[in-house]
């Protein structure tokens, strides 16, 4: 019987996660929640099981949760690390362990201790956004829904007005096709009228065109004569200028009058440069005598 107990506590235990044959270390983390975590709760780092929850208390003045963890002494757990609790889409809690460098922690030291967000927390952080941008849709579609209710309003308005126009339409196109049956018995008397007309005129049209060809025909002789009269008069202006009786003929055969008019050229230019260069000579009171102006030159 003795035998039998012992090997029932040893084996519950060992279902519990308690490893007789291997060492360990308690650390302590603090939560302000649990969320159902229980004692022999796996304790798990990078996946591979390290320890266990070996005891769960509460301090209710400080409304914390004290959680003693038994973790393998082969495990070196720092200042920096964290124990997270987390747990399982079935319900089931555990620790995760987060090992980061920094200074090693003695037995019975505190851990970090953080709370991994659930499934309903990141609903939470998300559905929160999300119900931002919906109430601005609601709201946006009620603004629409508000204009297509003023626009419908205003569709009545103009379709009511609309009713008689119809009414009125086909009126008007009884008067239009009266008046065009009118127009049309009109149109065709003016139009026999305008052949008649035309027919008459004819032998007058043809009259006209008789008569512009004779007096294009008269135009055009009377124009040839005029211009051999002045051809005429033309070769007799050009004979009395070769004959050289007259003073066109001479200034056109003969020098002299471009001789004459070259030395006028040149008096005018040397009185021109005289007067630039000494118009004290023109410009002086009552003029100078020939023979100051001949001193001043020779000065000069």
């Amino acid at each position: 019987m003795i035998i039998a107990i012992t090997l029932l506590y040893f084996g519950f235990n060992f279902l519990k996660g308690i490893d007789f044959f291997s060492t360990s270390n308690k650390y302590y983390a603090i939560y302000t929640n649990v969320d159902k975590l229980t004692e022999s709760n796996q304790i798990f780092l990078n996946g591979l099981a390290v320890g266990r929850v070996s005891d769960i208390t509460i301090e209710q003045r400080k409304n914390r949760v004290i959680v003693e963890l038994d973790i393998d002494s082969e495990i070196e757990v720092t200042n920096n690390s964290t124990a997270i609790l987390n747990g399982e889409l079935l319900g089931g809690r555990f620790i995760q362990l987060n090992i980061k460098s920094g200074r090693k922690l003695e037995a019975k030291d505190t851990i970090q201790a953080e709370v991994a967000k659930g499934l309903m927390d990141f609903f939470t952080e998300n559905a929160e956004p999300v119900a931002d941008n919906l109430q601005t849709t609601i709201k946006k579609l009620n603004e629409i829904l508000d204009n297509l209710a003023l626009n419908t309003k205003r569709l009545d308005t103009v379709f009511k007005g609309l009713q008689p126009t119809p009414g009125i339409l086909n009126k008007t196109l009884n008067s239009a096709n009266a008046n065009i049956a009118e127009l049309s018995t009109s149109f065709k008397s003016v139009a026999g009228n305008l052949n008649s007309s035309l027919d008459e005129l004819k032998p007058t049209l043809v009259n006209f065109q008789t008569l512009s060809d004779s007096l294009k025909r008269m135009e055009f002789n009377g124009t040839l004569e005029k211009a051999q009269k002045s051809l005429t008069q033309l070769n007799q202006t050009l004979a009395r200028l070769n004959s050289g009786d007259n003073t066109m003929s001479k200034l056109i055969t003969e020098d002299t009058l471009y001789n004459s008019l070259n030395k006028t050229l040149k008096s005018i230019d040397s009185l021109a440069t005289h007067f630039n260069e000494y118009p004290r000579h023109f410009l002086a009171p009552l003029g100078k005598s020939r023979k100051k102006i001949e001193r001043e030159l020779k000065k000069d």
